[in-house]
């Protein structure tokens, strides 16, 4: 299998759906070559509800895509988020047949595959088994056990679970429209490959991503993923509830938030006035920006405290170092990280997806609003990396038996001889 010149990522949320082409330069940064955004109207707190429309939807993100990177589309990394996105903890565990054998990658594959053989609640499936840690003969805290010796190879897992109509109807939509699926990736986990950092990861680091329909949240420790969790709620429930409180259409309430909208109510605000057209000759409405930064600032205060419970809930909230990071369209709010670190104590910032971009790219993609299409890009190139290693490792271990059954007929011929 030669290695992909080019990776697709397709991101496909509750507000847009956004293609995005990219290859890996020498120095190994991805590089953009092109990018497709369209409005997405058939999808509903990230799950698919309207398979037309978003097939629709996907056809012109995709046909943009084309058209700016002068690249034709047949393959693409597709994301999956959504409220019925669970996680579990699992210990795995494999006897091999003896201990004279160092440890192999096959090994660790064996016992990865095992855990997609789960039981799992009728009609759920798993989209992730993620390796946590490794224990040896009971001796635990291995990383990587590959070349080591050992008979009882057992691991803990973080298992990543989904529904199994939600991951059907998002491969029935990417089918439709033309395209194949080469990875069905966890949003938060593309995310995260595009805004944070190794030394973030190995610190102790959340992710936050605040996308239109789902708030994703991804906690990591020592460099490895130990909690993920997704709250039913994000950017399109602030505008309702602006709709909602001031009265007035949808399209005004998402141009009154991106506008005028901050998470911080402030003394400053006391006397500013918002005037909106009236509907069809109606006297225009005056809308006070003190009072829409006050149902802002009910929201997202709710949205945070649920972050907030998912990181206690990981158990690892006075070993994160690296503090939250916040990405995603709704992390544009303004003060959204005063009001994260007021609410939680943690430091925080916004992620912008640059950590494996390249300064070539003509494609402008720095926004926080592409964090997960950038981040799939990354976990193409990654997945397919990982795949090279594991060939590797499987010709090595070939040769490696076959020289050392040859060496064992000579030692056994001079032993022979020697007696």
């Amino acid at each position: 299998m030669d290695a992909p010149e080019i990776v697709v990522g397709l991101d496909i949320g509750t507000t847009k759906i956004a293609c995005i082409v990219g290859r890996k330069t020498e120095n190994g940064k991805i590089e953009i070559l092109g990018m497709g955004k369209s409005p997405s109207v058939g999808v509903t707190r990230g799950v698919v509800s309207n398979i037309e429309k978003t097939v629709q939807s996907i056809r012109a993100a995709v046909e943009e895509a084309e058209a700016k990177s002068g690249i034709e589309i047949n393959v693409v990394n597709v994301g999956i988020a959504g409220q019925h996105i669970k996680s579990l903890q699992h210990r795995g565990m494999i006897t091999r047949e003896t201990s004279e054998s160092e440890i192999s990658q096959a090994d660790i594959n064996s016992l990865i595959e095992d855990m997609y053989k789960l039981v799992m609640l009728p009609g759920e499936e798993i989209i992730h088994v993620l390796p946590q840690e490794y224990i040896i003969d009971r001796q635990s805290g291995i990383k990587d056990p590959v070349g080591m010796a050992g008979v009882q190879l057992e691991a803990n897992f973080h298992i990543i679970t989904g529904q199994i109509a939600a991951a059907k109807n998002i491969y029935k939509c990417v089918a439709k429209a033309g395209l194949e699926v080469a990875e069905l990736i966890l949003e938060p986990l593309a995310s995260s490959s595009a805004v944070l950092s190794e030394e973030e990861k190995e610190a102790g680091v959340v992710l936050v991503d605040i996308g239109g329909g789902t708030t994703d949240v991804a906690v990591f420790h020592d460099g490895i993923i130990r909690h993920t969790a997704v709250i039913p709620f994000g950017g399109n429930v602030i505008t309702e509830d602006i709709k909602e409180g001031c009265t007035i259409m949808h399209r005004q309430a998402e141009l009154m938030k991106t506008k005028f909208g901050t998470a911080f109510p402030h003394n400053s605000q006391e006397n500013e006035i918002v005037c909106i057209p009236g509907l069809r000759g109606r006297d225009p409405k005056e809308i006070s920006i003190k009072n829409l930064s006050h149902i802002i600032n009910a929201r997202i205060t709710e949205m945070l405290e649920h972050v907030y419970y998912e990181i206690k809930n990981s158990g690892y909230e006075k070993k994160l170092i690296g503090g939250i990071v916040i990405t995603g369209g709704g992390s544009q709010l303004k003060h959204i990280t005063q009001l994260s670190e007021y609410i939680t104590g943690m430091d925080s910032r916004i992620g912008y997806p640059s950590e494996h971009l390249s300064t070539n790219s003509n494609v402008n993609v720095a926004s926080p609003l592409f964090a997960t299409g950038v981040g799939l890009v990354a976990q193409g190139f990654e997945h397919f990396d990982k795949y090279q290693a594991t060939q590797e490792v499987h010709t090595r271990t070939h040769s490696d038996k076959t020289q050392g059954s040859f060496f064992k007929k000579v030692l056994n011929f001079f032993e022979d001889n020697i007696d």
